[in-house]
């Protein structure tokens, strides 16, 4: 029973944090205040941050692979025209492949970790999604591309222990230049089937060059060795970009560097009005479409800047 008050503890939070939140709404709504709006949300939501803070440090521990069970069988009218033939010794599939969202991996930014996505990975679960994980790389990783190759062997151990040929990544900040990475770099396109950007910065960004000592944050530089490989061809790139992006977000500079413009990839640009860079995790709005993107089976080519979830 003595676990029950830390058990709870995000919980509590999260209400905390709903507090402000919901005073911020009885500030004005003409566009001149949404910076100051954006400003207040992004304070209140890193205050509750720190707390979860210490919550998400520790590696996730992934549930182990169920057993599909003998006499389960596919449901009426399913059809896997692809399916493969069993090969001895490989991975078991379970009975949502084909047919279920399939996993999600959630990668932080810089100096986080998988606690910022507490909420969003709550209202996956509520809407249908079953394999939710998120990905922590070092704090002391200095490199952007090592840590791509750390994603690139978790997804290869997420499929094999769900049965799923392909996953959806969503990268909050630095987590979506990584998961780009390693699709455009890596050939990760193979095994994943959509990227989700929160405020990522595609083409780098000028935010605080004194802190530029730091070889990540160099790597997100406009003139980053980094940032020119992602300009560079992608031909045949199978993954679905997906960018959100608001013009309060006070960490990209300019905020349109969190949009993607690249000729081969398959792109969309979402902007969200009156959001901050932190915020973007939890803001409801945001979490609607990332679940409408990640549910979608076929969008249409090319770069969408109209949509808006405000």
């Amino acid at each position: 029973m003595q676990a029950l008050p830390f058990l709870s503890a995000p919980l509590l939070i999260a209400r905390l944090v709903a507090t402000p939140l919901r005073c911020v709404r009885l500030l004005p709504t003409r566009a001149s205040s949404l910076p100051l709006r954006s400003t207040v949300v992004d304070l209140a939501v890193l205050a509750g941050h720190l707390l979860l803070y210490p919550t998400g440090i520790s590696q996730e521990r992934p549930l182990p692979r169920p057993a599909p069970h003998p006499a389960a069988g596919p449901p009426e009218g399913f059809m896997a025209p692809e399916a493969p033939q069993p090969v001895p010794g490989a991975p078991t599939m379970l009975p949502t492949e084909g047919r279920a969202h399939p996993p999600v991996l959630l990668l932080h930014g810089f100096i986080d970790n998988r606690s910022v996505f507490l909420l969003l990975r709550r209202s996956l679960h509520r809407h249908g999604w079953r394999h939710v994980e998120a990905l922590n790389y070092s704090p002391l990783t200095c490199d952007l591309r090592k840590a791509a190759e750390l994603l690139s062997r978790h997804v290869e151990e997420v499929c094999a222990r769900t049965g799923h040929h392909r996953v959806d990544l969503v990268g909050h900040s630095l987590g979506g230049l990584i998961a780009r990475y390693y699709v455009q770099r890596l050939g990760g396109d193979t095994r994943v089937r959509t990227v989700i950007t929160l405020g990522t910065p595609h083409a780098g960004t000028r935010i605080a060059p004194l802190m530029s000592a730091h070889p990540l944050v160099r790597q997100m530089r406009p003139d980053s060795e980094v940032i020119a490989e992602l300009s560079r061809p992608a031909p045949n790139c199978r993954t679905q970009f997906v960018a959100f992006w608001s013009e309060e977000d006070q960490v990209m500079v300019p905020a349109t560097t969190a949009r993607i413009s690249h000729p081969d990839l398959i792109a969309h640009n979402v902007h969200v009005a009156g959001v901050g860079h932190l915020a973007l995790p939890v803001n409801g709005a945001v979490a609607a479409g990332i679940r409408e993107a990640l549910a979608s089976a076929e969008t249409a080519e090319g770069a969408a800047d109209a949509i808006s979830v405000a």
